[in-house]
């Protein structure tokens, strides 16, 4: 009896060592297929979005403003709006239309990047506002695939840095399609494109094809549901000094990251070097802030990963400031001090377009979603950006584009780290004052419940 007492308890742990193993091969597989999608599909929406920005259009003016801040301008406008409809659009897009949103999206934007080859400038100049109002969304919708997952930790890192590396490599694309292909620069978007969008519905597909959360998932990271307007309404009040915080915060960083991403060739002066140094150094910098994401999936409790998350967002806001305040005695070159001001601006901004706001769901037990959240801080940034290049052109402000960035990013860096850190003391707070009236509340409970209290 006692061997076969032992026996028995062997085969179960043998039992259990393999369902342990088949697990972690599953989520190993799944953070390779989802993670991977994820990140090929945005890495493609830049390929439909960005090129743009390697061109210069020395020469042309749009209606007596610069051309490359008119295009730029429009492009965001369309993107903004795209933003704001994506408040309800996201929030309430139901699984079973994600793909069929995400298809139309993605032809409408090369078909607008078409009509910015065959139109005359200044008039293509409009052809931007349509690629933008395509593509406001398309973030958003692919976060909904892989939100809610125990492993969305690490596969919102891979999509999150897709935006890091994907804004170098469009450039050098633009580039080099100018460059070594001799394509021209207003058909140079719409040649990239082309490539772009049979490879980007692939993604899509492969998105819609993912499995969907299991039990275990809804048990860590809560169920997520659509979200209608009385329900948004409430998630916002419920939350309101948090999210303005947070929010204001975006903001800034949103609009600096914007002005990097967009001028970053009037920023710094490249002339001298490869077509690909920006896809080289954005390399480097998506693989350290991957490095440095990915960690967090070993993070089970969800207010010390928020607390961390704050820290880390802090921490890089600080660096920053103290890089732009100094940059004159610290006498760096520029492709050193374009590693640290990209280093620090996007482990600041990532964080909340990728882990921040799920890990926040969870914590909360929030019944909602991600994509309400992305699209609430991306319409505001983007505001932002208009209003920015839009008073810099049309009042004439004589100033130089590093000297702008520069100044910028000290400011934000600065207001940012208080910002974030007030933010963190009341997520802390609110934490802590739930986890109280949960505690009173099962004391309670206890003590009414009649069979604890039988004689």
């Amino acid at each position: 009896m006692a061997v076969w007492d032992s026996f028995a308890a062997e085969n179960k742990t043998m039992v259990m060592e393999q369902i342990v193993k088949n697990k972690r091969f599953s989520d190993a597989l799944l953070i390779l297929w989802a993670g991977g999608a994820a990140l090929l599909s945005y890495s493609l929406v830049y390929a439909l979005r960005k090129p743009y920005t390697a061109a210069s259009f020395e020469g042309f003016d749009f209606f007596g403003t610069d051309y490359k801040v008119a295009v730029t301008t429009i492009q965001i406008l369309g993107y903004v709006i795209a933003k704001f409809f994506g408040i309800k659009l996201i929030s309430e897009l139901k699984k079973e239309r994600r793909f069929k949103f995400f298809v139309c999206s993605a032809v409408a934007a090369e078909a607008a990047l078409v009509g910015f080859g065959l139109l005359a400038p200044p008039f293509n100049v409009a052809a931007m506002f349509l690629n933008g109002l395509s593509l406001g969304c398309m973030w958003g919708v692919i976060f909904s695939f892989i939100e809610g997952r125990k492993v969305t930790d690490m596969l919102a890192s891979l999509l999150g840095v897709s935006m890091v590396f994907s804004s170098g490599v469009a450039k050098s694309f633009g580039l080099f399609a100018m460059n070594e292909m001799h394509v021209g620069q207003f058909w140079m978007p719409a040649v990239i494109g082309a490539f772009a969008l049979p490879l980007l519905v692939f993604m899509g597909y492969m998105l819609k094809r993912l499995p969907q959360p299991t039990e275990e998932d809804i048990a860590l990271r809560n169920e997520r549901v659509t979200l209608d307007g009385n329900g948004r309404k409430l998630l916002f009040r419920s939350y309101a000094p948090i999210l303005t915080l947070l929010f204001v915060g975006n903001f800034m960083l949103l609009v600096l990251r914007d002005i990097k991403e967009d001028f970053l060739v009037n920023i710094l002066d490249m002339s001298n070097q490869s077509s690909w140094l920006f896809a080289q150094v954005d390399t480097i910098v998506t693989l350290v802030i991957l490095g440095i994401f990915a960690a967090f999936i070993f993070f089970r409790s969800n207010i010390r990963a928020l607390m961390c998350l704050m820290g880390l967002v802090i921490a890089g806001c600080l660096v920053m400031t103290y890089v732009s305040l100094n940059y004159e005695a610290l006498d760096w070159q520029p492709v050193v001090w374009l590693f640290v001001q990209s280093l620090c601006l996007y482990i600041a901004y990532l964080t909340f377009q990728t882990i921040f706001f799920d890990r926040f769901i969870a914590c909360f037990r929030i019944r909602g979603n991600v994509g309400f959240f992305i699209a609430i801080i991306d319409f505001i940034g983007y505001m932002g950006t208009v209003t920015l290049l839009s008073t810099k052109e049309f009042l004439n402000f004589d100033m130089e584009w590093f000297a702008l960035y520069n100044h910028m990013a000290c400011a934000v860096g600065a207001v940012c780290a208080v910002l974030f850190t007030v933010a963190a003391v009341l997520i802390y707070k609110r934490y802590s004052a739930q986890g109280r009236r949960k505690e009173q509340t099962e004391r309670t409970t206890l003590y009414m419940n009649p069979q604890y209290n039988a004689i």
